[in-house]
């Protein structure tokens, strides 16, 4: 998958994500950042688990990117808090 469509699905993943998690959003720059690295974290959860992970601008990859970016959203706000 090239570079513009991983930040486009991780752009649009952290987004959706962050309304899920927190209804406000974390800005562009950190949704974008925390969507792309969602992406990664879904697609090696489902790897682990023996599924496709993010394989290209589909629908599947769109929902594991958004479970990813929620995973990393739940885990960076916890750690904003204990900091």
């Amino acid at each position: 998958m090239s570079i513009l469509a991983w930040l486009v699905l991780g752009l649009v993943a952290g987004f959706v994500a962050s309304k899920i998690v927190n209804k406000s959003g974390e800005g562009l720059i950190r949704d974008l950042i925390l969507g792309v690295i969602g992406a990664f974290v879904g697609g090696w959860i489902m790897e682990t688990f023996g599924k496709a992970g993010v394989s290209g601008l589909n629908l599947y990859s769109f929902i594991v990117a958004i479970v990813g970016s929620v995973i990393v959203l739940v885990v960076f706000h916890a750690i904003r808090r204990v900091v």
